[in-house]
């Protein structure tokens, strides 16, 4: 005889102290591959995507226009004499500046690069669908 044994589970309830976000993508950890289901993984990784592509064209914009603006402003400047720039001094810089990156020039890449990029690889191998989704939805977000 079981009847006095059991308890209701009432699941409004719990629902409600559940945030939303663990009720839409679970409590385990580990890889994305693990927690959630290919469109959950796609979908986050799209529209992370998109926000960073979107905003990254709008700032881009903002850059280079005040970039543009600021050489247009400096050539102006110039033009009128307002400033003077010393050419010579320019060149000598620039020759420099260049010997310096000659002797620089190595093949070999810092081993702090390399263990970023390992990281990199290691983040894409683990999640690739969330990558894919953040590519794509990156280049819809610069396109828009």
């Amino acid at each position: 005889n079981f009847e006095g044994k059991f308890e209701s589970l009432d699941l409004a309830e719990l629902a409600k102290k559940q945030p939303w976000w663990r009720t839409l993508f679970g409590q385990e950890s580990g890889p994305s591959a693990e927690k959630y289901s290919v469109a959950t993984q796609l979908l986050i990784g799209g529209v992370t995507g998109w926000c960073t592509g979107f905003i990254f064209q709008k700032v881009g914009k903002l850059a280079a226009t005040a970039v543009g603006g600021g050489f247009f402003l400096l050539q102006l400047a110039n033009h009128t004499g307002y400033i003077k720039v010393d050419w010579q001094r320019v060149e000598k810089d620039m020759k420099k500046a260049k010997e310096q990156l000659k002797i620089r020039k190595s093949n070999q890449i810092p081993t702090e690069v390399k263990s970023k990029a390992e990281e990199v690889v290691s983040f894409v191998k683990k999640n690739v669908l969330v990558t894919g989704g953040f590519f794509g939805g990156f280049l819809l977000g610069m396109a828009s």
